[in-house]
C-alpha cells in the first residue's frame, strides 16, 4: 500500500491503452474515406452538369445528339457524323472522342477504320455498278498478295494388259499466279459550313463520293489495267488466234469483216465465239461488252430471223445473248478495227479480284481551309487466273 501511494505521489503516469489508440486510428481512417467519397460525389455532379450543358448546346445549334440505347442501329452512324462535323467547340470534341471509341481508333496518324456500316454501304454501291467484280471471283485477304494455284494439266494414263509392265505416266503441272494488292485512293472535300449543317447526311454523301471514285478506277483497271501500281486487266495478256492458243495468252476469234461485223451472216462470229470456249467453262459463261456494242449486237438475227438478244424477264435479271447473261461494262472498247469489244467466258474461274475489306479514312481539316478533305484508301488487286476460261472477239483489220 505504502509503495503504491508513493508512486502515485511522484507523478508517474499509467501505461497507454492499446485499444483506445486503435479506435482513434480507425475513426481517423473513416473520416478520410468519407471525405474522399464526398470528393468523388462532387466530381460526378460536375460531370453530369457538364453533360447537361452539352445536351442544351446541341439542341441550340441543331446538331444531332447520340441516340438513346434503345435505338440499336443508330448510335454508331450518328457518332460517325459527329466525327466528321468536328468544330472548334470543346464540348463537341467530347463527342468526337466518343465516336472514335466506337470505330477502332488509329492513334499513330489520327485516322480510323471505317465502321462496318459504312464499309457495307460502299461495298453494295460497288456491286450495283457495271464492274467485272459482279461476275469474277472476289476474295478478301489480310496479306499483301494472294496466291492462286492452277492445275492446268491431267495425269497421264494408258491401257494395260494383265501381264505387261505399267509404264510411268505424266504428272500434273501446277501453275501459281500471284495477285498483288495495290492501293486505291480518293480524296473528296466539303466545306466546314456544309458539314455543320445538321440536315445534311454526311455519311451517305461521303460513302457515295468514295464509292464513285473507287468504282471508276477499279472497273477500268479490271478490264485494261497494266498491272503497274494497279490491277492487271483481263484484256492485258497476249492475244492469239484461238487455233494457236496456249497457256499464258487469251484466244480470240475474228469478226470476219474489216472494222465491223460482216453484212451477211453477222451472227456467225458470235456463235463461233461461244463454241470457242470449252464446254465446262461454257456452262457458266457470260458476255461482257459496252452499251454501244450491245446496241449493235441486239439487232442481229439468226438464219430463221430470230433475234439473238433477249431482254431479262425480271427487273434484276440481265439481258441474254444466245441464252447467256450479258454484263454491260462501259470500260470495254468500242467496235473498231483491231479492237476486242466482246469477251465471253467463265469469269468466276478466269479472273480473280483480291481485296482488303476495310476502307481507311483520314480527316484533314487543315490543308484546304475552309474545306475539309477526306482521304480514303483501299487495297485491291486483280489478274487472270485461268487463261482457258476467257475468249475474245476481235474486229478484223482487213
Amino acid at each position: 500500500m505504502t509503495e503504491t501511494r508513493s508512486r502515485a505521489g511522484t507523478g508517474m503516469s499509467a501505461s497507454p491503452d492499446p485499444a483506445a489508440e486503435a479506435k482513434t486510428a480507425v475513426a481517423g481512417f473513416l473520416r478520410e474515406i468519407s471525405a474522399f467519397q464526398e470528393e468523388v460525389k462532387t466530381m460526378f455532379q460536375q460531370q453530369e452538369e457538364r453533360l447537361t450543358m452539352l445536351d442544351r448546346k446541341t439542341m441550340i445549334y441543331g446538331r444531332p445528339a447520340l441516340a438513346a440505347t434503345a435505338e440499336l442501329d443508330v448510335p454508331h452512324r450518328k457518332a460517325f457524323g459527329a466525327y466528321l462535323r468536328t468544330g472548334d467547340d470543346d464540348g463537341l470534341r467530347g463527342l468526337v472522342l466518343e465516336g472514335k471509341a466506337m470505330t477502332t481508333a488509329v492513334a499513330s496518324d489520327g485516322g480510323y477504320l471505317v465502321d462496318p456500316q459504312t464499309s457495307d454501304t460502299i461495298r453494295s454501291m460497288l456491286l450495283s455498278t457495271a464492274s467485272i467484280r459482279q461476275i469474277a471471283s472476289v476474295v478478301n485477304v489480310e496479306a499483301t498478295s494472294f496466291e492462286v494455284l492452277i492445275d492446268r494439266s491431267e495425269i497421264g494414263s494408258g491401257w494395260a494388259t494383265e501381264v505387261a509392265a505399267v509404264a510411268e505416266s505424266a504428272t500434273p503441272v501446277i501453275e501459281r499466279i500471284s495477285i498483288r494488292l495495290h492501293e486505291l485512293s480518293a480524296m473528296p472535300k466539303a466545306s466546314q459550313r456544309l458539314l455543320d449543317d445538321a440536315a445534311f447526311d454526311v455519311e451517305s454523301w461521303l460513302a457515295g463520293k468514295i464509292a464513285t471514285r473507287f468504282m471508276r478506277a477499279e472497273s477500268g483497271a479490271f478490264v485494261s489495267g497494266d498491272g503497274v501500281d494497279k490491277p492487271r486487266g483481263f484484256l492485258t495478256p497476249a492475244k492469239v488466234a484461238n487455233a494457236s492458243w496456249s497457256w499464258g495468252s487469251l484466244g480470240y476469234v475474228a469478226s470476219g469483216a474489216a472494222g465491223d461485223f460482216p453484212v451477211s451472216n453477222a451472227a456467225d462470229c458470235i456463235v463461233t465465239l461461244v463454241y470457242a470456249l470449252g464446254a465446262d467453262y461454257r456452262a457458266n459463261g457470260s458476255f461482257v461488252m459496252n452499251s454501244k456494242t450491245a446496241g449493235t449486237i441486239r439487232k442481229m438475227k439468226d438464219a430463221d430471223g430470230r433475234f439473238l438478244w433477249s431482254d431479262g424477264l425480271a427487273a434484276a435479271e440481265p439481258a441474254r445473248l444466245m441464252g447467256y447473261p450479258v454484263l454491260l461494262c462501259e470500260d470495254m472498247p468500242d467496235i473498231a478495227a483491231g479492237a476486242y469489244p466482246i469477251a465471253f467466258g467463265d469469269f468466276a474461274a478466269g479472273y480473280t479480284v483480291a481485296e482488303r475489306p476495310d476502307v481507311r479514312v483520314l480527316r484533314d481539316p487543315f490543308s484546304a481551309k475552309p474545306h475539309v478533305l477526306f482521304y480514303a484508301t483501299k487495297r485491291v488487286g486483280g489478274d487472270v487466273t485461268d487463261y482457258a476460261a476467257i475468249k475474245l472477239l476481235k474486229i478484223a483489220l482487213s
